[in-house]
């Protein structure tokens, strides 16, 4: 059974968006490394869809002073009103990653800092969203926890919601839904110990059934300093 806090996620950035934002835009930003990785898979001008885009800083604008087309998605109208503001040439929509269908395919596909937010059967379903937007040879990354489990982190006062699947699972979906791991770092310390995983699209096969059952893993809860520390200021 789902934890009752992942469903007040969605309610928390829409409420604390605005200081998310301005903690996010005061730390540092340790993340260049991994975005060089992926944007070294991209071809020049790509598309990249950023699910749980946020304000669109520091990640998109990044990105966009790379020369890279944005589509960003977040459920957080504040938060994608400063990315509108800041960075006005890119496309920001106001949608649920789990449900996405945006009806073409990106060159690189973005979950950072966002997906772990999401309960380990909603995770799962999200690798049909990735294959379903993800060209042939798209780079995907996202962050998640180490370990299978579940940790409580907390942004402004209010508990905030983290969950991980197990690598193994993690590897099973990326093969199952025509993806090949490239690089996975667990609680990389360049990175602000966040657990890394940049995968590329395989070229050319059909999305699995969608009925298939998913990786079994076990079910361990991990201590909350082997997931990415949940403080005020880190984004889903």
């Amino acid at each position: 059974m789902s934890n009752p806090l992942a469903a007040s996620v969605i309610d928390l950035y829409r409420r604390h968006g605005e200081h998310w934002a301005a903690l996010r835009h005061a730390q540092p930003f340790p993340e260049t490394g991994w975005l060089g990785r992926f944007a070294s898979g991209l071809a020049d001008g790509g598309d990249v869809l950023d699910l749980g885009c946020g304000s669109g800083r520091p990640i998109g604008a990044w990105l966009a002073a790379r020369g890279f087309a944005l589509t960003g998605v977040d459920t957080a109208g504040s938060l994608l009103a400063q990315a509108r503001a800041a960075l006005p040439g890119q496309a920001w929509i106001e949608a649920d990653m789990r449900s996405l269908a945006l009806g073409r395919r990106f060159s690189g596909v973005l979950a950072w800092d966002s997906f772990f937010h999401l309960d380990h059967d909603s995770q799962r379903g999200m690798f049909q969203v990735f294959a379903a937007h993800s060209a042939p040879g798209a780079p995907l990354m996202f962050t998640s926890g180490p370990r299978h489990g579940e940790a409580i982190g907390c942004l402004n006062g209010d508990p905030l919601f983290h969950a991980s699947l197990s690598p193994e699972e993690y590897r099973g979906l990326l093969e199952a839904y025509g993806f090949e791991v490239v690089a996975f770092t667990p609680e990389d310390p360049a990175c602000g110990s966040r657990t890394v995983w940049l995968a590329r699209r395989r070229d050319g096969p059909a999305l699995p059934d969608p009925d298939l059952e998913p990786v079994a893993s076990p079910h361990r809860t991990p201590s909350p300093s082997g997931r990415q520390a949940a403080k005020d200021g880190q984004r889903p």
